[in-house]
């Protein structure tokens, strides 16, 4: 995501501001880390994925209702 992905976004916004401070390997591996987390997320909500932290999910989530996740900075 930080090298091939040309579209901004907040991960890769974060991603770059710690390639900055502790190196590009880091960076990689962090974003890698953090993108697994929020698919695993997914996966485990059956949550559908935003890229806009703009349209957060507003509301409690009933028990077995379906979830939407957003990147947030």
């Amino acid at each position: 995501m930080l090298v091939r992905s040309k579209k901004w976004c907040a991960v890769k916004a974060w991603g770059v501001k710690i390639a900055v401070k502790r190196g590009h390997k880091r960076a990689v591996v962090a974003v890698a880390r953090k993108l697994a987390v929020i698919m695993h997320r997914m996966w485990i909500d059956d949550g559908a994925f935003r890229i806009s932290a703009q349209e957060e999910f507003s509301g409690s989530p009933k028990r077995g209702a379906k979830r939407t996740l957003a990147i947030a900075s």
